[in-house]
């Protein structure tokens, strides 16, 4: 299990995230988009809840980790929240693809943290080579507002708990 190196009312590390923008030219996926840069400044004076898993399309991440979050997209805006993310060691292209296929859109955004290097700085990365994995991000949530962080928890276990989307709903 990680240990998070960052708490509540600490300020985010500035971090660069890759991530394709949604178009409608995505939709019927027949493009791949051209990944930019997202940087955690953009995050300041907004409410963010971000949220990570190990991988786009694995199965605790693909079924029970985001479908709650699309799920619940207009209560999260109801309470104020201004970006919800969902942030993986997998390269854009792949959470570009993961994103469309669940209909995301431009409601949730998908974030690259190549090599867990972000999340592993806050002690929230997870080491799966033993699975043929590698390094990955551990399956956590912030609320990040204003680059300030109001919750942060990572998951003691292999389910989905006090990251899921219930459980950051309550928070807010």
């Amino acid at each position: 299990m990680a240990s998070p190196k960052i708490s509540v009312g600490d300020t985010i590390p500035k971090g660069t995230f890759g991530t394709v923008p949604f178009t409608e030219d995505l939709a019927d996926h027949s493009a791949c988009g051209i990944p930019i840069e997202l940087s955690t400044d953009s995050w300041k004076g907004k409410k963010v809840v971000l949220f990570s898993v190990p991988g786009a399309f694995t199965p605790t991440c693909h079924i029970n980790h985001l479908p709650p979050y699309i799920a619940n997209y207009d209560k999260f805006k109801a309470k104020g929240v201004d970006v919800i993310a969902v942030v993986a060691a997998n390269d854009p292209f792949v959470l570009s693809g993961w994103g469309r296929v669940e209909g995301l859109t431009d409601k949730i955004i998908t974030l690259s943290d190549p090599n867990a290097a972000w999340s592993g700085s806050l002690g929230l990365s997870v080491d799966l080579s033993s699975r043929k994995f590698g390094i990955r991000t551990a399956r956590y949530a912030m609320i990040i507002d204003d680059l300030v962080v109001k919750y942060v928890e990572v998951e003691p276990g292999l389910g989905v708990t006090v990251s899921g989307a219930d459980a950051v709903l309550a928070k807010l």
